[in-house]
């Protein structure tokens, strides 16, 4: 497919960047350009190497997802009632991504567009974070069926690439209530199912692209995607009770401004 250090670079920069509101898709696809890696393979690769990110939540947060397999009297947020909220957060994403998965890989994979996202999206920073708001939910049993179904309208802006999806989840959850680390922390989780869907779809639609010698280079990706998300996750809640997301703005817009001069 390409050299070994390129699924490296690749893994690094989906594993940091996931989990973040600076969106890693538009990432991906910034670094694959530089690198010359560009086409339908390329793509698909940026997609399937998210799910070493996704199982880094999932090994960070093992006792929320344990917790969803019965349910636990001392947590609301367990059982069939968190697979409900779970499944009302990934349901508006699901559909419209299904519908529109064609039309987005084809016109929104690139450079500008992926630019224009980031600048939108670090203007809604911008503007949550100035806003007064009451903070209603403090934890994740807090969460209703009402919120959790918000915010999977809010993670439909993600599907443009350079929104991001964690941006768009943490976001509308603040808007809608949740307290900051909350927003975050529910998007990691709920970002588990979507991304499970979205990794698998593109995968089984677009599997015949790679070759038997081309597992290696996704292992590859996959495995560093795994180590760098775990740093980011960690690093990121750490940093939330310390700072609010504006710094994560400045750095979208100038990132930007970039792209458009250089790309």
């Amino acid at each position: 497919m390409a050299p070994w250090y390129v699924a490296i670079i690749l893994g690094i920069v989906e594993g940091l960047t996931e989990f973040l509101p600076v969106s890693s898709t538009g990432h991906l696809i910034i670094t694959g350009h530089l690198l010359d890696f560009t086409g339908p393979k390329a793509e698909t690769f940026e997609i399937v190497i998210q799910l070493g990110a996704i199982l880094a939540v999932v090994a960070l947060y093992w006792d929320r997802f344990l917790g969803l397999l019965a349910t636990d009297p001392e947590r609301k947020f367990s059982g069939v009632y968190g697979l409900w909220l779970l499944f009302l957060t990934s349901l508006p994403a699901s559909v419209v991504g299904l519908l529109a998965h064609g039309y987005i890989k084809e016109h929104l994979f690139s450079p500008g567009t992926v630019a224009v996202a980031l600048a939108v999206g670090a203007v809604l920073i911008f503007v949550v974070e100035g806003m007064n708001k009451r903070i209603e939910v403090e934890s994740l049993d807090e969460i209703t069926p009402k919120l959790a179904l918000g915010i999977g309208l809010f993670q439909c802006l993600a599907l443009w690439p350079g929104f991001s999806r964690s941006a768009s989840t943490i976001m509308g959850g603040m808007l809608l209530g949740a307290g900051r680390t909350v927003a975050a922390e529910y998007s990691f989780i709920a970002a588990v199912p979507i991304m499970f869907a979205a990794t698998g779809y593109d995968f089984l639609k677009n599997y015949e692209l790679f070759e038997h010698g081309d597992m290696l280079f996704l292992l590859l990706g996959f495995l560093v995607s795994f180590i760098a998300a775990w740093i980011a996750v960690k690093g990121f809640i750490i940093l939330l009770g310390r700072l609010t997301l504006r710094p994560f703005a400045v750095y979208r817009l100038g990132l930007a401004v970039l792209i458009l001069l250089f790309l």
